[in-house]
């Protein structure tokens, strides 16, 4: 951990990002993670609640463990009677304490996949709780979702500050967000505020529907970002987003976007 994660900060900021698959929700929170600390907004908490762990790549760092995995170790532990003098809780908070990887002005955790039988609500609860302690470090929090809502639905958040929504730039996309806020409704997901995100734009020009779009879900903003080579050529070479050049028109989308948020003003867990 670099020196100004020794301050804890209760009012961490959190934006949790979610869409359907493939549309760049990994690629944005990386994108966002980096553009946040350029902007010196941090540290950052980056949390990687996808169980197809791939935010760490992204990232330029390496996870070795993750939540799932130490959620097994824990069990195979306590089973053998080998965890005496602590609880089971206790043990697995330790475990998943194990899972930080830490970098430069942010650190990492992944919830990867249960390796076993068994349900994983136990598991979550505990995340939950050691998400909140972690948090505290952090000024601000970002979340990378698996497809549609299910994380939020596990209630390993209860309410974010910023719920972001990401779709590419086709009907269908655009009508998978007014899905994915229906849902967010019937979950009863509390945010504070809500960005539509369309990725990979081949114009300068966002669809007509999106305006609509955001009337209709009451949206804060509209972000429209273009479809761009040396992001995609970083992408299919594994490389980390972070090399990204500022001049990239990706990045000064994204950093306009991040001057109009707020600064870390509560706890979101």
């Amino acid at each position: 951990m670099t020196n100004d994660r020794s301050n804890k900060n209760p009012m961490s900021y959190l934006i949790a990002i979610t869409g359907k698959g493939g549309v760049g929700k990994t690629t944005l929170a990386a994108l966002l993670i980096d553009r946040l600390i350029k902007t010196g907004r941090k540290p950052v908490l980056a949390v990687d609640a996808d169980p197809n762990t791939c935010l760490d790549a992204a990232l330029g760092v390496s996870v070795e463990k993750t939540v799932g995995g130490v959620r097994e170790e824990a069990r195979e532990i306590a089973g053998k009677g080998m965890s005496t003098g602590i609880s089971k809780q206790q043990l697995l908070e330790m475990k998943i304490a194990e899972c930080l990887v830490e970098a430069n002005d942010f650190d990492l955790i992944a919830m990867g996949r249960p390796e076993g039988p068994g349900c994983y609500c136990y598991a979550n609860n505990v995340l939950k709780s050691v998400l909140t302690e972690i948090a505290k470090h952090y000024p601000y929090v970002v979340l990378d979702n698996e497809a549609g809502l299910e994380n939020l639905s596990r209630r390993i958040v209860q309410k974010v500050d910023l719920l972001v929504m990401v779709a590419d730039p086709s009907q269908r996309g655009i009508e998978t967000i007014s899905r994915l806020h229906t849902l967010a409704l019937e979950m009863e997901t509390k945010y504070q505020q809500l960005a539509i995100i369309i990725n990979r734009l081949r114009s300068d020009r966002l669809p007509p529907r999106v305006n609509e779009l955001k009337k209709q879900i009451n949206a804060n903003f509209v972000v429209g970002l273009p479809d761009n080579d040396r992001l995609a050529a970083l992408s299919e070479q594994g490389q980390p987003l972070l090399n990204l050049e500022p001049g990239n028109p990706v990045i000064k989308h994204l950093d306009f976007f991040i001057k109009k948020l707020p600064p870390a003003a509560r706890g979101s867990f």
